[in-house]
């Protein structure tokens, strides 16, 4: 995945985790995890968000992939 490819909102998979863009810098991508809690939807409303928010880089990014509806 290239930092070009993604926007708020964006969906993608790293790991065996799916993530959703929060913010996009220009060498970074912010990131919440939205496969840690299924129970409580509203954690996952913002910003501000209730869940962390994950920094990746560049050398990050080579293993995500986006996920396409």
């Amino acid at each position: 995945m290239e930092i070009s490819e993604c926007e708020i909102g964006t969906e993608f998979t790293c790991g065996d985790k799916r993530w959703r863009c929060t913010d996009i810098g220009t060498r970074v991508i912010v990131a919440i995890c939205i496969s840690d809690r299924d129970d409580d939807l509203s954690w996952y409303d913002g910003p501000p968000y209730a869940v962390v928010e994950y920094t990746f880089d560049e050398t990050d990014l080579p293993v995500c992939e986006i996920v396409h509806a």
